[in-house]
């Protein structure tokens, strides 16, 4: 298991409570990211420090890390949402991974991005599934059965 992003908050947001908010999105991103995020987190250090701390903060440790859906159910809601939305790919691309990563089989992110087709086109709905193609294929789990 990778370790959690250690990226520091800017003083404007080091309190107790918003770095007890990072830490907990910390981990929970740790248990879901399979290693990507501390390179965005750093990448993002130079120019938006804040938001790399919100990404961590509010995203992981305010929102996924709330109960009533599983990791699975979450990326799922998210695979659809970035689908929808297009030019979103090199964040799809991250969710993909994160899907992998969760238990998701490619048999089901495929299917979820074919879903979401009939909702918002089919322009959308390839982007999607070229954008999954590229990460199954480094992973080497081409083809995907039907």
């Amino acid at each position: 298991m990778t370790q959690p992003p250690t990226f520091e908050p800017p003083r404007s947001i080091d309190s107790p409570e918003e770095r007890a908010r990072y830490e907990r999105g910390a981990a929970v991103l740790n248990a879901v990211d399979g290693g990507s995020a501390p390179a965005v987190m750093e990448a993002l250090s130079d120019i938006a420090p804040a938001l790399a701390h919100h990404i961590v903060a509010f995203g992981f440790g305010d929102i996924y890390s709330r109960p009533g859906l599983d990791p699975q159910q979450r990326q799922l809601v998210t695979l659809g949402i970035l689908t929808a939305l297009g030019g979103c790919e090199p964040q799809l691309e991250v969710h993909i991974r994160t899907s992998l990563n969760v238990g998701l089989t490619p048999t089901e992110i495929v299917e979820a991005l074919t879903h979401a087709a009939g909702y918002c086109g089919f322009p959308k709905a390839l982007n999607a599934i070229f954008t999954a193609k590229r990460v199954f294929a480094e992973r080497g789990l081409l083809p995907v059965a039907d």
